[in-house]
């Protein structure tokens, strides 16, 4: 696309340092050349003005002298003497009838006599030519007492220095207004070039960054100004990517190693049952065996798809009032069978029934999670305490146990997927690292924060914190 292009074209497209000192000189050479024609026009109109009161006042002067006004006109005869000798050389005077012919005119004019333009009837000013110059010119009717013009009363001054200097400022300003263009772009590329260094700094950082040094960053200018917010948005974006990909990292490593397992085991059992006939009751125990392997990956199968559901949006919670102490009865109800085979007890502590807003599969989804892991991880013969109660505008609800607890250094770690107490990754325990995984992704779309307090071999707390209806 761009070889198709003029190279001037090319060269604004190309360079954000040109365009930026192109726009900005293009903006002011039309702030300047507004500027200095205004200047101009103010000076020409000065000028012009004070030429134009000097012949007012040479007009008062021949007509004082004449003894008449322009409205009551006798005749060419008052006028004896047009000359003013103080300004001989300065002024021209003439009297001309009204179809143009010269009466009479002041010695200044010598054989040469001011051009009579009918167009100009009243008491305007207006430049005509005299002898190959410009002058400042003024006609004055003259009327008779019936109102009928008789004649024009010529007065005019020349231009020539005037028109000097008009001519030089704008001479001045023709040939210093490019000047000023070109040192102003010349100036502007400089300045854009030093001021959007940081960026050429910026990319040349992101483009040395990739998934292998995802650990770079990209340094912080001085001023804390947009350039600033970039670099520090662009930073924290990486640090969300690398972040991002350390998660992927570890949950393909671990998804492969839990998945690796059962199969291998299946598989290496299968085997064996092959070399050579055996019992009836040998074959349907590795049947058995098998047969719950393949269970517990489908399990693990369907939870990593729950995730991925919930990861990415497409499930909206059914958010409505619901009943907490009568939700939290139901669970306990289904997973008792679980604690009494370790004979672990489960104890209700509430003051008052409450509402909470929840989505009432999602609350349970929760709910059994939480419980599960309290269950798996409880020693025999404990107690799983569970407490609700209000605080402030919200009501808490807290699950504790008397379990193998979680190292302080792992707690901001639970919820990422495939992490268990056991660090061994055996499947003793009969999970996959999964549970708490969906008790964040179902909080968060329900808007209930999710926090926990541990120590080990002494217990974990759960608290569930609901916004009061």
């Amino acid at each position: 696309m761009l070889k198709n292009k003029s190279p001037w074209k090319r060269f604004l497209v190309m360079n954000l340092r040109n365009r930026i000192a192109f726009n900005y000189t293009f903006a002011t050479a039309l702030l300047i050349a507004l500027v200095f024609t205004v200047t101009y026009l103010i000076v020409e109109n000065v000028v012009y003005r004070q030429f134009d009161e000097k012949i007012k006042n040479e007009v008062s002067e021949v007509l004082s002298k004449a003894h008449i006004n322009t409205n009551d006109f006798q005749g060419f005869e008052s006028f004896d003497d047009l000359d003013n000798k103080e300004s001989i050389d300065t002024e021209f005077i003439q009297l001309v009838s009204r179809t143009g012919e010269v009466v009479k005119k002041s010695s200044t004019l010598s054989w040469c006599a001011l051009a009579f333009d009918p167009s100009h009837s009243g008491k305007d000013y207006f430049n005509n030519s005299f002898s190959e110059s410009i002058v400042r010119q003024a006609q004055i009717p003259l009327l008779n007492k019936s109102g009928v013009i008789e004649g024009y009363l010529i007065v005019a001054v020349p231009l020539k220095n005037a028109i000097i200097v008009l001519q030089d400022l704008r001479n001045v300003f023709l040939f210093s207004f490019p000047c000023i263009i070109v040192t102003l772009f010349v100036l502007t590329i400089m300045i854009a070039g030093k001021s959007i260094s940081p960026i050429k700094e910026v990319i040349a950082t992101a483009e040395r960054i990739t998934q292998q040094n995802l650990h770079q960053r990209i340094g912080l200018p001085y001023h804390r100004d947009e350039l600033y917010r970039l670099s520090a948005t662009i930073n924290d974006l990486l640090d969300r990517l690398q972040e991002a990909f350390h998660r992927e990292k570890q949950f393909t490593s671990d998804a492969s190693h839990e998945l690796k397992t059962p199969l291998a085991t299946v598989k290496g059992t299968l085997e064996v049952l092959i070399r050579k006939p055996r019992e009836k009751e040998h074959y349907e125990t590795k049947i058995q065996f098998c047969l719950m392997e393949l269970n517990r990956m489908a399990k693990l199968i369907d939870q990593l798809l729950m995730l991925a559901r919930y990861e990415s949006s497409r499930i909206k919670p059914n958010i409505e009032s619901v009943a907490l102490v009568p939700h939290l009865e139901e669970v306990i109800l289904k997973m008792m069978p679980f604690a009494i085979e370790k004979e672990i007890s489960i104890k209700m502590d509430h003051n008052d029934p409450v509402s909470v807003p929840a989505d009432t599969a999602f609350l349970e989804l929760i709910l059994v999670n939480i419980l599960s892991n309290a269950i798996k991880y409880s020693r025999n013969a404990s107690t799983i305490t569970i407490a609700v109660e209000r605080k402030a505008k919200t009501i808490v609800c807290s699950i504790a146990d008397q379990g193998i607890g979680i190292p302080e250094e792992n707690i901001t770690t639970v919820f990422e997927r495939f992490y268990r107490v056991d660090t061994s990754r055996n499947s003793s325990t009969g999970g996959f690292g999964l549970g708490l995984s969906i008790v964040k992704k179902l909080a968060d779309l329900q808007n209930i924060k999710v926090s926990l307090k541990s120590e080990p071999n002494i217990g974990t707390t759960f608290f569930l914190i609901f916004p009061s209806t």
